[in-house]
């Protein structure tokens, strides 16, 4: 059983910040492939479906992002899934807006729910990191991830969503590469080529 969490904010305030990009994409998952309808457990929402053969919980922590951690701990530790069947949807300040990467392990690099998880955890789960960009400075940080997407942000925010949901069979099956390179082209579909002259008739 593989274990999908994206993180965010509750709250309908939150609902479009840029820090609640995990739980847009996330949505965009259950959404595209039938999950059922959420239910409230764990100290977050939570719901199952079968992504790539295999089954696949799907969790919102509802904790607030500063322990996001405890809802994942209580998830795992139920259902017995280990941190490198775990993957963490989540919005990441040192990628370029609309980028999309994927590494197992690492650091939180300040990440409030990041850090949450690796106490609970270890860091030796999936991140799946989702870039938002960066407002410039350090001081900024926390009122720009704690704002809404703007107007022109979002049209390319769904298109993101869309393509990391249609993408994540190959995540699941532990395809990273094929997973980042389907959303890449998804998002950055190749020109269409010219139609070749045909020859010229006797």
């Amino acid at each position: 059983m593989r274990l999908l969490v994206g993180l965010g904010n509750p709250g309908s305030r939150h609902e479009r910040n840029r820090h609640n990009i995990g739980f847009m994409a996330v949505d965009a998952i259950v959404r595209r492939h039938s999950f059922p309808p959420w239910r409230d457990r764990f100290k977050g929402e939570i719901t199952e479906g079968t992504l790539a053969g295999r089954k696949v919980l799907a969790l919102k922590p509802m904790t607030y992002m500063n322990i996001s951690g405890e809802a994942v701990l209580a998830v795992a530790s139920y259902y017995k899934i280990p941190p490198q069947e775990i993957a963490v949807i989540h919005d990441e300040l040192d990628l370029a807006p609309g980028k999309v990467r994927v590494k197992r392990g690492g650091g939180s690099a300040g990440h409030n729910g990041l850090r949450s998880i690796d106490a609970r955890l270890g860091n030796d789960f999936w991140r799946v990191r989702l870039g938002i960009g960066h407002p410039g400075a350090k001081e900024l940080v926390h009122a720009y991830v704690l704002q809404n997407f703007t107007a022109e942000e979002l049209a390319w925010v769904g298109p993101l969503c869309d393509a990391v949901a249609e993408a994540a069979p190959l995540l699941v099956a532990d395809d990273t590469n094929g997973f980042m390179n389907k959303v890449a082209l998804i998002l950055n579909p190749p020109a269409p080529k010219p139609p070749r002259d045909r020859p010229a008739g006797p």
